[in-house]
């Protein structure tokens, strides 16, 4: 999901859009978060954006937002690396994201935490440190589109299979990674706490 927080909007001069904008990741970007980050070389910067993922359990096709909170099997933690001059240009040209956000190792995912309860959909919080410092920090209830009616407008364009993994967007604070960089994410206080650093 992209720009679902208006304020990450903001910071990249984006319009907020009217609906959901949805693109995807392949299954190659996919890599555990636990191992180091390797940026792509000679593609320009490539920025960090943390973002609340969702584990998905049981199919979901035309689904309405009430069928959604039984299907999520797990939460975690994603980063969506995004190579942002390319993205640029892509924009401009009026192309898809896919080349700037779907290379190898685009999507570093942490370990999902079981739910065998239901949380408070729109109460979760996440943050993101980077070298020590408090970069991003996630409110749910700060989403465009809350995420049981974001999984349900996903399930009405095209079918979630069990094992697909849909991230919710970016708050505000996103920037570039550099070489040596240590990141710690975190899903509410206790939930799950993992780190990580670029090659």
């Amino acid at each position: 999901m992209g720009r679902n927080y208006a304020a990450h909007a903001a910071e990249l001069d984006n319009p907020v859009p009217e609906e959901p904008l949805l693109f995807i990741k392949p299954a190659t970007a996919a890599v555990p978060m636990a191992e180091p980050i390797r940026l792509p070389r000679g593609r320009g910067g490539c920025h960090f954006e943390g973002e609340l993922a969702l584990l998905i359990g049981d199919p979901l096709s035309g689904a309405n937002p009430a069928d959604i909170p039984g299907a999520i099997a797990g939460l975690g933690l994603a980063l969506d690396l995004t190579l942002r001059e390319l993205q640029g240009q892509l924009k401009k040209q009026g192309h898809p994201w896919e080349k700037a956000k779907g290379f190898d190792g685009a999507c570093p995912l942490s370990p999902f935490v079981k739910l065998d309860w239901q949380p408070d959909w729109d109460n979760l919080t996440y943050s993101l440190w980077l070298n020590g410092e408090l970069r991003q920090r996630g409110k749910t209830g700060h989403m465009l589109t809350p995420i049981l009616d974001l999984v349900a407008y996903i399930s009405s364009h095209f079918t979630l299979l069990p094992g697909d993994v849909v991230l919710t967007g970016t708050p505000a604070g996103v920037g570039e990674l550099l070489s040596g960089d240590r990141l710690v994410l975190q899903l509410e206080d206790d939930w799950l706490r993992v780190e990580t650093q670029v090659a």
